[in-house]
């Protein structure tokens, strides 16, 4: 269980001194809040036998483990990510359609590796070939769908580097639609990570077939390869890869609860090592940590000054529920600051932003900086322009400035 203390209605003069020269010159005030977390300390240390690894919370898009993240690799089936990707590209801009065929050339059919047992000149749906790739992992389907929007696999190659440089991916290169081994065929797991999560994201139409756990053509049934899939942990997705110089490698995502993790690995050294890593990684990203709410919805967080208001302070307050997730190793370790510029002149409007809240978050990767996340902060109440009474009172607090500033002056010089 945990505890949150929360901060309430704290005056920020009580932390900070606001004389009279602050009424006159607008001055950034930074308010601390203390927050505690009341918790078990468990050890936040983990790593795997994978050669390469990394580990995305994509609910809080939070890296939440990284090992040797950005070295290229030969990633095997698994750059066939990329392949389908274009595919939903080309369905997406309506260039082909699910049921639009292509026709098995020779070198697709008697492509070896994995396949879905294609025949020469049979004519297959793109459907068809889009399963055949994502269950069965089929080499010969790949050729097919290259051939088909390109022309040749060739010009389809081309193609795939292109659409890496577009969206950042920057330690990859292809020399086919297969990922069979060549020189120089690469990628990291980051960007494998990132393929993985635009195709979730920007094609979700199509992210069921990942899902299937059977496909059967030309009589011939074979299951999907992906290990996880029937662990009761949440896998919907995505692709596996093996070759004896890449090792054995799975990209993988799964969501729980209010949780969605995404991994990827490289260089296991057999099937089984596969699955328990990441079978691993998936527990551990689920069992130590936590979506924690830190502020709850319209929670006041304290006051600021009003300049010649109807009131001389203004309550500041979250509008939304502010949760992020930690580490529970780490959850005595959060901080947060809050950054108005101050005084606020009147008037002010009900729920005007007013400053920011910026929360530090414990590093999740030892070495890395804490990462910050901004919200921004809002009024509480409306407040209108101060009357008579006010002005004078204002004007007595410039007067006053001028006089203590040339008191400093004078005593400075002597």
């Amino acid at each position: 269980m945990i505890h949150t203390s929360y901060i309430k209605n704290y005056n920020i003069n009580h932390f900070f001194k606001v004389d009279y020269i602050s009424y006159l010159i607008p001055t950034l005030i930074l308010f601390k809040l203390i927050i505690l977390f009341i918790s078990s300390n468990f050890a936040l240390g983990f790593d795997t036998t994978a050669k390469s690894a990394i580990v995305y919370d994509e609910t809080t898009k939070s890296i939440l483990f990284e090992k040797y993240a950005d070295k290229p690799l030969p990633p095997a089936s698994m750059s066939k990510l990329m392949t389908l990707l274009l595919t939903f590209e080309a369905l997406e801009e309506k260039r082909i359609n699910l049921s639009t065929k292509f026709r098995v050339s020779e070198k697709a059919a008697t492509k070896g590796g994995s396949t879905m047992f294609l025949e020469k000149n049979q004519q297959v749906s793109v459907e068809d070939l889009i399963k055949g790739i994502s269950i069965v992992s089929g080499n010969d389907a790949c050729i097919v769908i290259a051939e088909g929007l390109n022309g040749t696999e060739e010009s389809f190659v081309k193609r795939m580097n292109l659409k890496a440089k577009d969206i950042g991916l920057t330690n990859s290169n292809f020399n086919n639609s297969t990922g069979w081994p060549s020189p120089g065929h690469v990628m990291s797991v980051r960007d494998l990570l990132k393929i993985a999560i635009l195709l979730r994201e920007k094609y979700p139409n199509y992210y069921n077939y990942f899902l299937e756990t059977e496909y059967t053509w030309n009589e011939i049934s074979q299951p999907n390869r992906n290990p996880l899939l029937n662990l009761n942990l949440g896998v919907d997705g995505l692709k596996t890869g093996h070759t004896t110089e890449a090792g054995y490698g799975l990209v993988a995502s799964s969501e729980l609860g209010e949780r969605r993790v995404t991994f990827v690995i490289a260089g296991t050294n057999s099937k089984e090592e596969r699955k328990l890593e990441g079978e691993k990684l998936l527990q551990w990203a689920y069992r130590d940590f936590k979506i924690v709410e830190i502020f709850p919805e319209n929670h006041l967080l304290g006051k600021a000054p009003v300049w010649i208001g109807s009131q001389d302070f203004v309550e500041l307050k979250t509008n939304s529920k502010i949760q992020e997730l930690l580490p529970y190793g780490k959850l005595n370790e959060i901080k947060a600051e809050l950054h108005i510029m101050s005084p606020i002149s009147a008037p002010i409007k009900y729920n005007e932003k007013l400053g920011t809240l910026k929360i530090f978050i414990p590093s999740f990767i030892e070495g890395q900086e804490n990462r910050i996340v901004e919200y921004p902060i809002y009024s509480s109440s409306e407040i209108d322009k101060g009357g008579f009474s006010k002005k004078f009172i204002a004007a007595l607090k410039v007067s006053f400035s001028k006089i203590y500033q040339f008191v400093k002056f004078e005593k400075y010089l002597n």
